[in-house]
């Protein structure tokens, strides 16, 4: 047993991994409780936390679940890409330490003062950018140094649902959740366009198809797409949800659609691990679409932000975090039986959501039904990915 722990805990990618896994899992039975709560088949009791139900699982989605995949990642990517040494194992232990110390906060804000919630739950995100920004400082091409950009528009929304849940403002609640999902959107078009087409890539010349099947990235949708993508938060922190952002929102869908279209998706259906990914782009896509047309009187705002929270976050999250896990594990980038099946069910979970919020009845069992297809997908995950995760590095 300590041996599994000084393994989880001497590697980025395998604690901040399983802990996004587990607190998904945890985060969306305490959502599906609340929600029963709301049908009358089961009891209501105050909840420990000091805001609504919802406001703590919208936040602790985005800046709980979402935040521990993205330390993982960069912790795990970045002396990849800068040719660094790997964090340290105290490293790794304190920061996952100071990512619990917000969950625990938050769970337990009714009981504890706002100020030192906020202290709590804001500290993590400065803390790994400043290690990587110490990575990335070697080798600081621009387009690895947008990261530093983009985890600071996180913290910053985080910082705006901490000021109104305070008492210092009074309209930024709902500023600074948008801002964090549609950051998280930001840094998953910008990294999805990276690996997307390499991977697939990858998998082709394997496979031995000629080069010119080979996935295209055409420069000029890239290069709009990045700039859309940074423009995006940016514009909901500076001018609110609104107009501009809608607008934005359109743009970066469209030009998502037309960056994906000659990556080779069709012959990805061959590969869950790799389908996965051009799933989550999609969904991305469609996300942005419709939060545009939204904000701009067309459609649910709610349901849109659901595609893109359970549909590109969910969804890319699972993909990138399993995919990670295999290979820096040393197993085939093969997605186990049920990792494939998960990836499909989030997708389903985003969808039923979606259409769900299109209905006054039957909504509350579409939000239960899509919560249900949630913690299955993330189940599936934690039982495919165990041993990736928890057991030792296997000999090429």
């Amino acid at each position: 047993m300590s041996a599994v722990i000084a393994r989880v805990l001497g590697e980025g990618f395998r604690i901040f991994f399983l802990s996004a896994g587990l607190f998904g899992l945890f985060a969306g039975g305490a959502w599906g409780f609340w929600l029963m709560t709301q049908t009358g088949l089961v009891g209501y009791e105050d909840p420990t936390y000091s805001m609504s139900p919802p406001m703590w699982h919208a936040h602790e989605m985005i800046f709980g679940y979402a935040t521990a995949a993205l330390g993982g990642f960069f912790l795990t990517a970045v002396p990849n890409w800068t040719g660094t040494p790997e964090a340290r194992a105290r490293f790794i232990m304190l920061a996952a330490g100071l990512w619990l110390a917000g969950r625990v906060s938050m769970w337990f804000s009714g009981a504890l003062p706002p100020v030192l919630v906020a202290v709590f739950d804001l500290v993590f995100v400065p803390i790994l950018a400043a290690k990587i920004a110490t990575q990335l400082i070697r080798r600081p091409k621009p387009q690895n140094m947008v990261f530093l950009l983009l985890l600071s528009a996180i913290w910053i929304a985080n910082l705006l649902t901490h000021l109104e849940w305070i008492g210092v403002t009074s309209d930024t609640l709902d500023i600074g959740l948008r801002a964090g999902l549609l950051t998280l959107c930001s840094l998953i078009a910008i990294l999805g366009g990276r690996i997307t087409p390499a991977f697939t890539r990858n998998a082709m010349k394997r496979a031995g198809e000629p080069e010119s099947n080979w996935p295209i990235s055409v420069g000029t949708f890239d290069k709009a797409a990045m700039g859309l993508a940074l423009s995006l938060p940016l514009s909901v922190l500076v001018f609110g949800i609104g107009p501009v952002s809608g607008a934005i929102a359109l743009m970066l869908g469209v030009a998502q659609i037309l960056r994906m279209a000659r990556w080779r998706a069709r012959w990805a259906l061959r590969q869950p691990i790799l389908i996965a990914l051009h799933l989550g782009l999609g969904m991305l896509a469609l996300g942005l679409i419709l939060w545009g047309l939204a904000v701009l009187g067309f459609g649910s705002e709610i349901g849109a932000l659901h595609v893109l929270g359970i549909g590109c976050v969910g969804g890319m999250t699972l993909a990138v975090m399993s995919r990670a896990a295999l290979g820096h594990s040393g197993r085939a980038l093969v997605a186990p039986p049920p990792m494939a099946i998960a990836y499909g069910l989030m997708a389903a979970a985003a969808v039923l959501r979606w259409v769900g919020s299109a209905f006054d009845q039957g909504y509350l069992v579409a939000m239960l039904a899509s919560d249900g297809l949630w913690i299955c997908a993330i189940v599936l995950y934690l039982v495919a990915m165990w041993p990736a995760l928890t057991g030792p590095r296997l000999a090429a």
